[in-house]
């Protein structure tokens, strides 16, 4: 891929970072975060180029118990400078609360042009302060694709089947490999307690490809109840490729007792037990050992409807960064992030995904992920995973065993009616 130049915007954030160096020398500015172990040393190395940039002190926390540590601090009046939410939900609390700072002034516009689906980053990040107004408050870096279908190239090659482009062609090969004798999809939704959330997923895909952005909003939100038709019909679209024997490895029946891990293995026996396999960007870790993605192993966008008009929606999480303890250094940082040069510096490594339209794609430490990379940088909306942003007793409980329970055969219509309903018990 060709360089892209910087943006008038991000080459004054360059400037501007050069130009306050000696005012943060001896500053310090304190980062919190979820990252330990091998994420830890990888952010550390981007801050060390802030740090050379403006000779500020800074120092970064990693927690396993993020989310707790941060209340705590921010109540006791002891927060860091700098908070990584790895969702938004808490950030918007503490928002409410008065325990985050705006960012700075021109980071919306900053955002909207130069982030893909800018406007999509923008109201994921977007909270009400504790005057009631609304205020850009998360900063999003470093995020996780989930709208991905894994393949074996060699056994679509032997096959003779193309990448689908559209929902409808990738229903026809669905179509296609059964006609074949063959079985298109593994689904496995077994994960111990958290059996169900890889259902959830896909009702949030499928959202985005039957229903305006709005409306998942409107259902992230229970503005638009869980059993409205249109969010029915999502998770009716999800059964077209679960509850069908043909399609599914080892039959409808296997989907809710099938572990999520070792649902992807079947792609790999000989022959294939199944073709097609819809899961997020961390599944290569579950693969065979030895297999190598970008050759044993490839991926696709899972595509939209070209018939619906809806774009290229993406679904997917990511860390956002807040300030929780205003001062020059923190407010410098935001726009520090603003730079290619801060999300080339993670690139390199390995892990990272940026919407950041201006940084140079040869920079990832490896092609898939550059092909990723690519896919996020083509969508048109991106939402965040829905059921992180819901009640936990719903998107942590509810929206998972009942999506067991549809996979068994319950109606998607009683299904919904229930989530619903323990939705309403908890208000």
């Amino acid at each position: 891929m060709k360089k892209t130049l910087l943006t008038g915007a991000a080459t004054l954030a360059l400037l501007a970072g050069a130009a306050q160096a000696q005012d943060l020398a001896g500053q310090q500015l304190t980062i919190a975060g979820p990252w330990i172990g091998a994420d830890q040393e990888m952010v550390e190395k981007v801050l060390a180029i802030f740090e050379e940039k403006t000779g500020a002190d800074v120092r970064y926390v990693g927690s396993d118990s993020f989310e707790q540590q941060i209340m705590i601090d921010a109540e006791s009046g002891s927060a860091p400078n700098v908070a990584v939410f790895p969702q938004p939900g808490l950030a918007a609390d503490m928002a409410k609360r008065g325990f985050l700072t705006p960012l700075p002034e021109g980071t919306e516009e900053w955002v909207k042009e130069n982030y893909a689906a800018g406007q999509s980053w923008i109201d994921l990040g977007t909270y009400t302060g504790p005057d009631g107004n609304d205020a850009l408050y998360g900063f999003f870096y470093k995020v996780d694709l989930k709208s991905l279908v894994w393949y074996v190239p060699e056994t679509f090659e032997d096959a003779g089947y193309d990448i689908p482009t559209s929902m409808e062609e990738l229903k026809a090969l669905t179509d296609q490999i059964v006609a074949d004798g063959e079985t298109p999809w593994c689904i496995g939704l077994g994960s111990g307690g958290a059996t169900g959330w890889p259902a959830t997923d896909w009702v949030e895909d499928l959202l985005l490809r039957t229903q305006t952005p709005d409306v998942y909003d409107g259902w992230v939100d229970n503005s638009i109840p869980f059993n409205d038709p249109r969010i029915v019909e999502a998770i009716t679209e999800f059964g077209w490729f679960a509850r069908n024997d043909a399609y599914v490895s080892g039959g409808a029946g296997a989907v809710a007792s099938t572990d999520f891990r070792d649902s992807p293995k079947g792609l790999f026996t000989s022959p294939p037990q199944c073709y097609m396999h819809r899961q997020a960007s961390f599944i290569p870790a579950f693969f065979p050992e030895g297999t190598v993605v970008g050759e044993d192993a490839d991926f696709f966008y899972f595509p939209s409807y070209a018939e619906k008009d809806l774009g290229k929606p993406v679904l997917g999480a990511g860390t956002l960064w807040a300030i929780t303890n205003d001062s020059p250094a923190a407010q410098e940082f935001i726009k520090f992030l603003e730079t290619p040069e801060a999300h080339e510096a993670w690139m390199s490594q390995s892990g990272f995904l940026t919407p950041h339209k201006g940084v140079d794609a040869s920079k990832f430490g490896d092609a898939p992920t550059a092909a990723m990379n690519e896919i996020l940088l083509n969508a048109t909306t991106f939402r965040f995973d829905g059921s992180d942003l819901m009640p936990g007793g719903v998107g942590a409980g509810s929206f998972w065993t009942e999506m067991v329970n549809y996979a068994g055969g319950k109606s998607a219509e009683d299904v919904a009616d229930d989530i619903q309903a323990s939705w309403d018990a908890l208000k």
